[in-house]
Parts: C-alpha cells; structure tokens; sequence
C-alpha cells in the first residue's frame, strides 16, 4: 500500500527541518508570495516524498531532478522562463549535495515534458490522503500516471547514463 511504502521512505529521507532554507523556498509552497506563483508544482515535502514512490523514483540526484520536473510539467503550467530560472537556481546556488549537474538538468527538462505531454492530473494538487490505502498501481492509476509512459523513458535514460546507479532501478 502506498501508505506503507511511505513510512517506510520517512524512515530513511531527510526532515523538512534539515532542507536549506534556499531550497525551501523555491520548491516549497509554505514560501509563496500571496498571488505570485514562480515554480509551478511547489509542494511540501510529504507530497514530494509520495510522488517519489508513484514516480518509482529513489532519492538521488537524477530522482529528485525527474520528480521535480515531472512534478512541474503536470501543471502544465511550466514556461520556459520559469525551466530556466529552475535550472539556475537548481544548477549555481543550491548548495551541495543538492546542486544538479548537467546530466541531473537534462533529466529535469525530460521530464518537465514528459509530466506535460501526461494525462495524469497536476501532481501537487493530488488529495494523496485519499490514496494512502491503495497498491502503488491502484494509486497511478486513480491520478492517471500512466506506467507505459515512464518505462519507455526510463529505457531511454538507462541508454542514456548506463553506469549511473538512478537509471539502473527504474521501477525495477
């Protein structure tokens, strides 16, 4: 269940308390200025955490690059200026081990697309409450996640990065 899945993540991710407050504030909603949304898809880190397991995504690099840009492009909402302003931040001024290389941008924008071309409803708007009891496939497909669709770039980021330990697990 994926309320299961989910205590057993909590165990082993970091604390909202333990992420810079730079990154808080550019990926988490609580820090939103009143009518002014700059990152589309900001959500707090239980969500984030969640939409890592319906993702099939672990917890490095190119999995936190793939759910934050998955994340944003389901909005549908995402500009080019926003990607850009994203990839600064996420590529020059977060510290480390939060900064993204540039193989860790290109597997953002993929999946900034990727969430874009999905049928699946905005993933920071999911009630995942009502989710918490359902198998992992039960969920994806109550929010429209289509399985088909990450596996085939999944392949294509395995060819792509065959030696890097996030493209070889890929809902395997």
């Amino acid at each position: 269940m994926l309320g299961d899945v989910y205590e057993e993540l909590k165990s082993i991710g970091v604390n909202q308390k333990d992420i810079p407050l730079l990154i808080q504030w550019v990926e988490n909603p609580k820090y939103d200025l009143p009518g002014l949304d700059i990152f589309h898809g900001a959500t707090d880190l239980r969500t984030h955490d969640l939409i890592h397991i319906l993702l099939g995504r672990g917890l490095l690099a190119k999995d936190e690059a793939f759910v934050i840009g998955f994340t944003m492009g389901s909005s549908n909402r995402v500009s080019s200026t926003e990607e850009w302003l994203y990839t600064l931040f996420s590529k020059h001024l977060y510290p480390d081990p939060y900064r993204f290389s540039d193989s860790d941008i290109q597997v953002f924008k993929d999946a900034v697309r990727l969430g874009y071309v999905s049928d699946c409803q905005p993933l920071a708007g999911v009630d995942y409450e009502s989710l918490m009891s359902l198998t992992i496939a039960d969920a994806r497909e109550r929010i429209g996640i289509e399985e088909p669709l990450l596996r085939a770039y999944y392949a294509i980021e395995k060819k792509r990065y065959p030696d890097i330990v996030e493209s070889m697990r890929l809902l395997d």
